[in-house]
C-alpha cells in the first residue's frame, strides 16, 4: 500500500478550492498516519511546460508547504493528467508489487480523475478517502457539484473505494 499525493502544488493549493480547510486538514492527517505506520508517501507534480503558470523551476510548481515531502520520499513529475504515463511511477509500483493505492490531491475533475481511472485500469485497488481531493468552480459546474459527482457517483464502486477518513485511517494502521 502507498499514499499517492497528486498535484498538491503551491500554485493551485489555495482557498479558492472547494472545502479548502477540510482538504488540507485531511491530507495532513493521512500523510502523518502513513509515515507513522510505515506506509510510503509518494508525490506527483504536474508540469504544464515552459511559459505556463505551473512549470518546473517556478515556486508554484513545488509541493504545497503543509504537505512537504520528508527526506527520501519519492516525487514523480508528469506532463499529462495520468501519473502513470511516462513518469516511472507505474514501473516503480509494479516492481514493489504494490496492489493498493490511497490517492489524494488535485484536481478532482482532472488529474485525480485520471489517477483513479488509470490506476484501476492498471489493476490497482484505488482508495479515495472522503474530503481529500478538491477542485475549483468552472463554467459548467460548481466545485462542490464536481466533487460530489466524482466521489459519490462516478468513482464509487466503479473505479475506487470512496471511504470515510475514519475507515482510511483504520486501514492504514
Amino acid at each position: 500500500m502507498v499514499l499517492l499525493v497528486i498535484d498538491a502544488q503551491k500554485q493551485i493549493t489555495n482557498t479558492a478550492l472547494y472545502n479548502f480547510d477540510l482538504f488540507v486538514s485531511n491530507v495532513k492527517k493521512l500523510i502523518k498516519a502513513a509515515r507513522e505506520n510505515h506506509v510510503e508517501v509518494i508525490y506527483v507534480r504536474h508540469d504544464d511546460g515552459p511559459g505556463q503558470e505551473l512549470t518546473k523551476g517556478t515556486a508554484g510548481f513545488e509541493i504545497y508547504g503543509e504537505f512537504e515531502p520528508a527526506k527520501g520520499e519519492k516525487i514523480f513529475d508528469k506532463t499529462v493528467n495520468s501519473p502513470f504515463k511516462d513518469t516511472g511511477l507505474l514501473e516503480y509500483l509494479t516492481e514493489k508489487q504494490t496492489r493498493q493505492i490511497i490517492v489524494v490531491g488535485l484536481q478532482t475533475d482532472y488529474c485525480m480523475d485520471a489517477a483513479v481511472k488509470c490506476g484501476f485500469e492498471h489493476g490497482f485497488h484505488m482508495i479515495v478517502p472522503e474530503g481529500t481531493n478538491s477542485t475549483f468552480d468552472n463554467q459548467y459546474l460548481s466545485a462542490e457539484v464536481t466533487y460530489r459527482y466524482y466521489n459519490e457517483f462516478l468513482w464509487k464502486g466503479r473505479y475506487a473505494d470512496c471511504i470515510s477518513m475514519e475507515e482510511t485511517l483504520a486501514f492504514i494502521s
